[in-house]
């Protein structure tokens, strides 16, 4: 089977086993350019993928909570709600791999996207086989991130144990303290604001002032020692661990 791509050339497809557990994964495309969006379902359903498809910012919120998907594959020129906002929301409830599919291609859009929380920025026009290998990359990189031990840089945590080392060496970390770096050693180089580490770690019904989180990332840093700046201040939007 051939599909052709908005390129003009052409890709061989083969089925994979796109499947966790026995269950087929499913991707949430968010375009509403149907010929596109019909173009990435024919070709990620013959490689083994179930797809559901949102031509709007305000489909999209809906289906993504009917549905829970394994991976979001998200344009940035919608109707209702545009891509971006719809970002915004997702990563206030989870860490979905989120793939930004769009026309825009100048770096500032890029840079705000990926600040946003996005794991992946493909722009238009684009070929599927590279779009098939970043979403193979981006659900590998899921499944890494849920592995019961997570390693980056000098850093290692032990979900089962609640255990943290740093270069080998034990560190005594409050409940907080542990939460805020499970967060951002499972999403390693991504920037996280205050509101969506409050939201995931203390959870939604959390009233105060979002100064809480910088405290104890202060306390984080102080207990990291010299390697404090393993977590880095991005002014004005969040905090990214850069191992």
């Amino acid at each position: 089977m051939m599909i052709f791509d908005n390129l003009g050339g052409s890709v061989a497809l083969k089925r994979d086993d796109a499947r966790e557990d026995g269950a087929e994964l499913t991707v949430l495309v968010v375009e509403d350019e149907e010929t596109i969006s019909d173009f990435i379902t024919m070709g990620l359903s013959h490689h083994g993928f179930r797809v559901q498809v949102a031509r709007d910012g305000k489909e999209a919120l809906a289906e993504f909570g009917r549905i829970r998907p394994s991976m979001v594959i998200l344009d940035v020129m919608l109707p209702e709600i545009d891509g971006f906002a719809v970002l915004r929301q997702l990563r206030l409830q989870c860490d979905v791999p989120v793939l930004m599919l769009t026309a825009r291609g100048d770096v500032d859009d890029r840079v705000h996207g990926l600040d946003l929380g996005a794991d992946d920025y493909l722009p238009k026009p684009f070929k599927f086989k590279e779009l098939l290998a970043r979403v193979r990359a981006l659900l590998r990189r899921q499944h890494a991130a849920t592995m019961p031990v997570l390693h980056v840089g000098p850093l290692s945590l032990c979900r089962e144990t609640r255990e943290v080392h740093l270069e080998g060496t034990p560190i005594d970390l409050t409940p907080r303290e542990f939460e805020i770096l499970e967060l951002l050693m499972r999403h390693p180089r991504q920037v996280f604001s205050r509101e969506t580490i409050l939201n995931r770690v203390w959870g939604y019904e959390f009233v105060g002032d979002t100064n809480v989180v910088e405290v104890h990332v202060s306390a984080l840093r102080q207990k990291l020692g010299g390697q404090r700046d393993l977590i880095q201040t991005f002014r004005g939007v969040g905090y990214s661990l850069r191992g």
